[in-house]
């Protein structure tokens, strides 16, 4: 028997889930036919036979999660089969040190509550974690009758939901991104009411942010915080929060700089299609020099959004409302666009930030 074992699937990603199996045990597959689909934290991966070679047993059932090298398929002897392929870029592996630093100062933690042996042993007994006890002894003290009501609190909700897929790619970013980045927000407001009313908002906004990348260019950037260094980049690739019952997905039209508003709507309709069907590639959703979320759309004026690095830069675009404003000393109720735009100031300077804004606010408030 020859074993296929679950090949790295690149960006430093460790494990997958057992989406569903394209092959049965006894089946004659060929090279590069698909035998699974996997579920990874970032996207649906579909993975190929390595050679043709007959399946004498499948290792793992749909739903199993399994570790990059643990076995998916045993091989009938013949022609073989390689023990494991790369599937994407290959990163490195593991979490970054600051999140696994960030998760050890998290236990250390727990020592500095205040609980006698007593009450630690009882905490122990009914799985509690006591920095999730609200202390009510003196000095603030946990007491039995804390933790006791803790674990009442926790027998009423719902069972532990680990997370997964897309959701635990969101986790381990904004993780990361609190570890690492120094972030900053400044808020402004665009009056919108030159727009023709079948105006298209997305758009509009992307051409904004390209007019902000040529005002203040060190914000379409990537910081390095361990070398202290700084890549300006020279065409705008654009990650677009697209918000899904299964997470967070930020995929990326790349070039926005150099298309026109036909060719980017395009790219948006077909981006949306496959973060719905899943099947957005990995290499597009690694690699956008800034980011846009549109939160808006759902509620909300203005927001300090979470940086994940490299990036150095994420426009965040509000609900857009009439709202009273003066013009030539009266008052007038006009269409007025939120903005926020959060930067890391490891990177960027408030002036930066500034005339970065700025321009977008220029280029929105143009009619056309």
């Amino acid at each position: 028997m020859t074993t296929f074992n679950l090949p790295d699937l690149g960006e430093g990603l460790r494990e997958a889930e057992i989406i569903q199996w394209h092959v049965a045990q006894g089946d004659h597959v060929v090279a590069d036919q698909p035998l699974v689909s996997v579920e990874t934290e970032k996207a649906v991966v579909e993975i190929p036979s390595p050679s043709s070679a007959r399946v004498a047993r499948i290792c793992a059932k749909i739903g199993d999660r399994i570790k990059v090298g643990a076995p998916l398929v045993e091989f009938e002897e013949g022609q073989r089969a390689d023990t494991g392929t790369v599937v994407g870029d290959i990163a490195g592996a593991g979490l970054p040190s600051t999140v696994e630093g960030e998760a050890e100062a998290q236990g250390r933690r727990g020592s500095d509550i205040k609980a006698n042996p007593a009450v630690r042993a009882l905490a122990r007994g009914l799985d509690i974690d006591l920095s999730t006890v609200r202390p009510t002894g003196p000095d603030g003290t946990v007491t039995s009758q804390d933790v006791r009501e803790a674990a009442a609190a926790l027998a009423r909700s719902s069972p532990p939901d680990p997370l997964k897929g897309v959701r635990r790619a969101m986790a381990l970013n904004m993780m990361r991104a609190g570890a690492e980045v120094v972030p900053a927000t400044v808020s402004d407001d665009a009056d919108i009411d030159a727009w023709p009313n079948d105006e298209d908002v997305t758009i509009r906004l992307i051409r904004a942010i390209v007019a902000g990348c040529r005002a203040a260019p060190m914000l379409n950037a990537w910081y390095d915080g361990q070398k202290m260094e700084r890549r300006l980049h020279a065409n705008v690739d654009l990650g677009v929060a697209v918000d899904t019952g299964d997470g967070l997905f930020v995929p990326i039209l790349r070039n926005v700089d150099a298309r026109d508003a036909v060719d980017l709507r395009r790219g948006l309709e077909a981006m949306k299609a496959d973060v719905r069907a899943r099947t957005v590639p990995l290499k597009e959703l690694r690699g956008q020099t800034i980011t846009l979320s549109n939160f808006g759309m759902f509620a909300g004026r203005y927001a300090s959004l979470a940086l994940v690095p490299p990036q150095v830069a994420i426009v965040g675009a509000g609900r857009i409302a009439p709202r009273v404003v003066a013009i030539d000393g009266k008052a007038a109720v006009h269409r007025i666009l939120p903005l926020s735009l959060t930067f890391d100031h490891r990177a960027v300077t408030g002036g930066e930030a500034a005339r970065f804004l700025a321009a977008m606010i220029a280029d929105l408030e143009k009619g056309e």
